[in-house]
Parts: C-alpha cells; sequence; structure tokens
C-alpha cells in the first residue's frame, strides 16, 4: 500500500490541481445539482443526560434536514440584492470590531474586554449564519440516513452498545477501521515520508509534572454543576444559555425580560465562575432532566488522572495531546539529526479529553486519534526551502481582520498572504498549502473548505499566529486541522521545569567574546548546613536564569542572604559561605537558542466524519441506494469481485483474480452470494467499493474478459483478464482516471437491477 501511494504521489497532485480548475466556485452548484435528494423532516429536539445509558446517534436526531452550502464569497459579492441585506449584519461586526481595538489600545479592564469579544463572536455569527442561509444549496443532506447507513455497515458505532453504549466513545467496525488506515497511509506519504521526518510513538500516560510544565493542570478545566440527587453533570455556560434561550421565549416573558437574557448570553464567555453562579441563582436553574437542584460551580479538569504503580503516589493523566511527547524527547531528536535545524517530528495516536458534554457524534469525543508535526527551526529563520512549490497555492483565508470587521473569506495565493504578512512566514504558509492539498486529495470539497486565522483573543499568548483548517458540515464550520506557530514557548517551559537545556545551536560569523555569570556553591558548606537537602539546594541553583543570578548577587551583595525556592515550595536561606557568583569571560564559536516550533495537528476522527458527509450520496430515482463516493485512494476496499451466478465454471476465474488481486496489494472483496447482480452492486456501493468485476458467461469464452465497473457513474468497460488487475491498480493509485479507461476499452451496456 504505501509504496503505491508514495509512487502516485506526483501524479495525484497533478489531478488534483486538474480537478480544482475545472470545478470552478461559480458553477458548482450546477456540478452538484444532479446529486440531490429528498430529505425527511426534522425530529423535535431531545435533552439527553451525560453519559446516557441509552445510545443515542443516528436515532432522533435534531437537524434531520440539512442543506449543505459551499463557502461563496464570490456568490454573494457578484448579488447587490444579497449584499444589501447583509450590509447590515456587517457594520455591526465591525462597529464591535472597532469597539474591541479600542478597549485594548486603552488598556481597558479585562472583563470588560471579555464582554466587548462576547459580543463581536456573537454578532459574528449571526452574519456568518446568514451568508450561509443566502448562499444557494450545494445538496439537500439526509443526516439521519448517512448514520443509518453508517451503523448498519459498521463504518462506527457506539462502544459498549450491547450495554447501552458511552456517550463520546465510538468502536470503529472493518470498514471504518480500513477508512481510517487508509487516511493515515496517505498521511504519511504526503508529510512524513516526502518531508523526511522523524516519526515517534511516545507514551500515552503522562506524569503530571510533564502536563504541569506545559499549563494543562492549570488551564485545561470547565465549569460545570451536578444535580444533587441524580449525580447527573451539566456543562455550566451550554446549561446557562439553554435554560435563558427557554426563559426568554416563555409566553409571560417581558420585553426587559428578554433583553437581559439575550445580554447575559453574548456575554457568558466572559463571565467568572462567581458570576456564573449568581445567574444559576438569580434565574433558579433547575437540572433540565428532573428538576432538581444543582451544585454551586465546580472546575472539572478535561484530562482523564490516573495513578501510576501501585502505591498511588506517583500522579499521571492520560494525553491530552501527542505533542507533549515530542517536546520532550527533542534532545534525542536533534542529536539524532546530527544536531542540524529545520527539521520536523510526527506522530501518530490517541489522545484523550474527558469531555463533560461530548456531542455530534465523532467531532467531539473523549478518545481521538490525532496526527501531529512539530517543526523545529531558527526562530530568525522562518523561510522554508520547499516554499516555492506551493506559494501558487489558492487558498480561502478568513482572516482576522476581515472576521472583525464584518466581511467574508477571500481566495488568496499562498504566496501573497506570506508576502503581505498576513500569514506570518513561509514555513507556517507551507503546511498551511500542505494541509489544503492533503484535504482535497482524500476527498474534501474545496468549496466547503477554509482556513480561519485565530483572533487575538483566541490565540495562546506564546503564539504568534495560527490558522484552523475549518470544514463545513451539517454541524457547521468544524476545525478539523490546526496549523499554529507556538514560537519556543513548550521548549522554553521544559527547559525551566527539568533544568535539561532543550536547545540547538548555529555556527557564529565571527567568534565573539561573552560574558558569563555562574552560581557556584560550596559543596562542602551546603553538606554540612542542609545535610539530605544538599543535593536539591544545588539542582535548584542549577536551574536558575540569569536575571535570578543577578538578584542572587545584588541579594548577598545587600544583607549577605538569599532566599531560594525549591521545587517542593520550601524556602532555604543561603549565606555567602554556601553561595558564590562567579563572573568570567569566555570566546564562542556557537550560539545556543530555544528553537520555535510550527505545530499541524490533525484532527482524524473530525476528517473522517467531514469526508463522509461529503461524500455521502443516493442514486437518481432511487432514494434507498445511498452510497459513498471516497476517492479510491482512501476507500476501504478497492475493488469487489462478483460472479454473475453461482455456476461453478465462474469459481477458478473468481479464485484466480483474488489471487492477482493480493498479489498486487489490492484489498477486495469477493461476493458470491445469492441475489441479483444489481443488488450485489448496491451492497458495494454502500461500502464505498469504487470498482467491481463481473464474472460472466463471456468470461467463459476465448479471450477470457470481464466487465469492470466504475461506482461513481455506474458504467463499465469490459477488459481482459489478463489486463484487469493492472488497470484497477493504476486506478486505485491515481495513475490513471476513469475517463481514461473508458477512452481504453469498449463500454458494456446493462441496466443493474436490484430486485
Amino acid at each position: 500500500m504505501s509504496l503505491q501511494l508514495l509512487k502516485a504521489l506526483p501524479h495525484l497532485r497533478s489531478v488534483t490541481q486538474h480537478l480544482r480548475s475545472q470545478i470552478q466556485r461559480t458553477t458548482w452548484i450546477n456540478h452538484f445539482a444532479s446529486k440531490a435528494h429528498a430529505t425527511t423532516s426534522a425530529s423535535p429536539p431531545t435533552t439527553q443526560p451525560l453519559d446516557s445509558p441509552f445510545p443515542s446517534w443516528g436515532t432522533k436526531k435534531q437537524k434531520r434536514k440539512v442543506d449543505l452550502r459551499a463557502a461563496a464569497a464570490e456568490f454573494i459579492m457578484s448579488n447587490p440584492e444579497i449584499e444589501a441585506q447583509l450590509a447590515p449584519l456587517r457594520e455591526r461586526v465591525q462597529e464591535q470590531g472597532n469597539l474591541v481595538r479600542e478597549l485594548k489600545g486603552q488598556g481597558a479592564p479585562e472583563l470588560d474586554v471579555k464582554k466587548a469579544v462576547a459580543e463581536l463572536k456573537a454578532r459574528k455569527k449571526l452574519l456568518e449564519d446568514k451568508e450561509l442561509a443566502l448562499t444557494p444549496s450545494v445538496v439537500s443532506f439526509d443526516r439521519a440516513k448517512m448514520e443509518d447507513l453508517l451503523k448498519r455497515r459498521f463504518f462506527y458505532d457506539q462502544s459498549f452498545a450491547i450495554y447501552g453504549g458511552i456517550t463520546g466513545q465510538y468502536d470503529f467496525g472493518p470498514m471504518g477501521c480500513a477508512l481510517k488506515s487508509n487516511i493515515l497511509a496517505l498521511w504519511r506519504q504526503y508529510f512524513a515520508l516526502e518531508e523526511q521526518m522523524l516519526e515517534v510513538d511516545c507514551s500515552i500516560l503522562t506524569p503530571e509534572p510533564v502536563l504541569k510544565a506545559s499549563g494543562h493542570v492549570e488551564r485545561f478545566a470547565d465549569l460545570m454543576v451536578k444535580d444533587v440527587k441524580t449525580g447527573e453533570c451539566f456543562r455550566l455556560d451550554h446549561l446557562i444559555k439553554q435554560a435563558l434561550e427557554k426563559i426568554s421565549k416563555a409566553k409571560e416573558a417581558t420585553p426587559a425580560l428578554q433583553a437581559e437574557c439575550e445580554d447575559i448570553i453574548i456575554k457568558l464567555d466572559g463571565l467568572n465562575k462567581q458570576e456564573l453562579a449568581d445567574v444559576l441563582a438569580k434565574y433558579e436553574i433547575k437540572s433540565p432532566l428532573t428538576g432538581n437542584d444543582l451544585t454551586e460551580p465546580i472546575e472539572f479538569n478535561l484530562m482523564f488522572a490516573t495513578q501510576i504503580g501501585p502505591t498511588g503516589l506517583v500522579k499521571g493523566f492520560l494525553r491530552p495531546e501527542t505533542a507533549q511527547g515530542i517536546f520532550v524527547n527533542f534532545k534525542r531528536l536533534l542529536e539524532f539529526n546530527q544536531g542540524k535545524l529545520p527539521f520536523a517530528v510526527a506522530q501518530i495516536g490517541n489522545s484523550f479529553r474527558n469531555e463533560i458534554s461530548p456531542r455530534s457524534g465523532l467531532i467531539r469525543v473523549r478518545e481521538f486519534t490525532m496526527a501531529e508535526i512539530e517543526h523545529f527551526c531558527d526562530p530568525s529563520h522562518k523561510d522554508h526551502p520547499k516554499f516555492g512549490n506551493v506559494k501558487e497555492e489558492t487558498m480561502t483565508l478568513y482572516s482576522a481582520c476581515n472576521q472583525m470587521d464584518g466581511k467574508s473569506a477571500s481566495q488568496v495565493k499562498i504566496g501573497d498572504a506570506v508576502d503581505t504578512k498576513l500569514v506570518a512566514n513561509e514555513t507556517l504558509g507551507y503546511y498551511m498549502a500542505r494541509i489544503q492539498q492533503f484535504l482535497l486529495a482524500i476527498g474534501i470539497k474545496p468549496e466547503c473548505l477554509r482556513f480561519r486565522q485565530h483572533m487575538s483573543n483566541e490565540m495562546a499568548h506564546y503564539a504568534c499566529d495560527c490558522w484552523d483548517a475549518e470544514i463545513l458540515t451539517s454541524y457547521g464550520w468544524v476545525e478539523c486541522v490546526g496549523c499554529a506557530d507556538r514560537s519556543a514557548y513548550d521548549l522554553g517551559q521544559h527547559t525551566a521545569a527539568t533544568g535539561v537545556r532543550l536547545v540547538a545551536e548555529k555556527r557564529l560569523p565571527a567568534p565573539k567574546t561573552v560574558e558569563v555569570s555562574e552560581i557556584v556553591p560550596n559543596k562542602q558548606a551546603l553538606g554540612k548546613t542542609f545535610k539530605k537537602e544538599a543535593k536539591s539546594i544545588t539542582d535548584a541553583l542549577a536551574k536558575l536564569s540569569l536575571e535570578d543570578i543577578s538578584k542572587v548577587e545584588q541579594q548577598l551583595a545587600g544583607d549577605g542572604l538569599y532566599k531560594l525556592t525549591l521545587s517542593d515550595g520550601q524556602t532555604k536561606e543561603l549565606g555567602k559561605d554556601t553561595i558564590s557568583v562567579k563572573h568570567s569571560s569566555k570566546t564562542v564559536h556557537v550560539e545556543e537558542f530555544i528553537p520555535s516550533v510550527v505545530e499541524p495537528s490533525f484532527g482524524i476522527g473530525r476528517i473522517m466524519y467531514a469526508l463522509l458527509e461529503h461524500s455521502f450520496q443516493c442514486r437518481d430515482g432511487d432514494e434507498q441506494r445511498c452510497y459513498f463516493t471516497l476517492p479510491s485512494l482512501v476507500a476501504p476496499i478497492k475493488c469487489s469481485i462478483l460472479p454473475l451466478s453461482n455456476n461453478a465454471d465462474f469459481q477458478p476465474y473468481t479464485q484466480k483474480l483474488s489471487s492477482a488481486l493480493t498479489k498486487a496489494e489490492l484489498s477486495h472483496k469477493v461476493d458470491d452470494s445469492s441475489g441479483s447482480i444489481g443488488r450485489r452492486y448496491a451492497r458495494t456501493d454502500e461500502i464505498a467499493i469504487p470498482y467491481g468485476i463481473t464474472v460472466d458467461f463471456d468470461t467463459l469464452k476465448e479471450p477470457h474478459t470481464v466487465t469492470l465497473r466504475d461506482r461513481n457513474t455506474m458504467k463499465q468497460v469490459r477488459v481482459s483478464l489478463e489486463e484487469v488487475v493492472g488497470v484497477v491498480k493504476d486506478l486505485s493509485t491515481a495513475r490513471s482516471s476513469w475517463e481514461q479507461v473508458v477512452q481504453q476499452y469498449p463500454l458494456f451496456e446493462q441496466q443493474e437491477a436490484t430486485k
């Protein structure tokens, strides 16, 4: 498989570019008009408790009838009437964006800024919803019908379903597992192999000090409340929003009460723990399931905590991301790479987040697969040697400025975006372009893909720039890939926590003399005074920064004592007899620095779900025949073999084809069950098999031939028995297209009957 994909990559890129040029955004609606199908009416919303024992996905779903719409900025801009409807909303967003800028510029209190940002988000959401509503629908999509098919053919299903299922946990069946494996195999070709990355596989179980240093222990939390009698848990901000929306829609609600509820909902993100508790009390919000009282708000850490070892003294967590395993191994990886920068490290693995209210199928779950890259580079040289290969890539970019000014996303060449500093640097821009190429290659529709820049209030304090690849689904725009310039934060945090210098070196143009300051401990005096604690004191002194050493010198020169804080929080007083500060100068030929990190992070489950939505179709005139148009590169099974009947004469040819496909490393399925050939075609279509080989009575004659069927068009050609495996292999690795096959081989006309 991997060898085939590697050989196919150059051709795949050219095919992808050709397809994108053929399907213009302005004609995309017509292109998919023939794919539309009727849908069922919406079911009333239901409220589910957290960790409900009853499986709910695929049944009684809200929004069963969904219109998927393209991100059609050009369509809107070319329609003055639509633009006139959006103009007032754009003005409101721009007005609020200017207010946020003004408050930040004035150094206003943090709470005022948060409230202004919350209002900006609410106005931006109204604008985006209106834009989508005014954009012609691409295809009418029945989510419930798709989820029923996924469940019936066991792409995936709720974990432990026979025990009632657990919310936010899913098991992948044979088709889902194969699809996931193929996506990851292509990911490795696109990134790990082509970019010559170093791949690692780090431990899932992570000691607490590692995640303390990274900031996850302190900041990775949400507020929740519990039903005092049943113990059911609810995420606080979601609960308040639902409760206030219900109160404001009640018949007895006055205009003043409605305005008050709306104001609180807008400011919800900016309220602290006590303010949220006050809202609970004021509106007497109860459990939505039982009407029971609720506890005071509780901070809930989203990481799964555990104990390592039998004593229970070593606390740990299931990792919330794969990145930290790469950071703590940076020194070894740099040595493996012979000390050279830049270099990139890849890792694929599962991460865990104990979501309070997991929802939306694979979109928000508690256990998920991530494929992450950490690209280490010199902070002063963030250019990329291969950026020239992608600089002409046109991308849909939704910049922070456009979001604050109420403007739509725009089409920009990534080279121009980097030149104008819209995207911070070449390395970040290169990975954004490669992410787009990968997503299009696996079958994501280009019109449903955009890159949204984080606004300043969303971005981590240490990040230089951050863009999310968002894919439009029936749940709205979903973040599927994050691409961030994390600067030198992570390596700096782990260096400070451990005292191990996670740094790289670069040769200076010319030698230079530098002043060196260091703490010199008097080990004999320390041992005599502090006994067993002497080692921990020496270790703590070794971790002091240059700024700390300067403070030590000042304090020793003043009252003659320095107060040192140890890792366990104890404070020790050190006098001139135990430590001293030494100054010296030395000539250096190299300079140490902490590398910057550019991190693309892929949520594989979210990408899978978006891909399944984008590829779900029903046959024209027969809505019961549903199927997935997954590209052959990632399709779970590449080919089916279907003997026309149970005739014993077909068996040798079926076995010969199966052996040949196995030798060619092509996954396949033999369906020699009873039933019409049309019904069996429909079964293979449901599990996204792109090509089908049919053994019929003409196969028994000289020269031996079979028919080869294409899933999407249902057209068939007649190919010789000796050639057909090679044809399927070329199709499955994108070396050739079905159009080329149709031109090369004679068409076989046959009506597909499913009865």
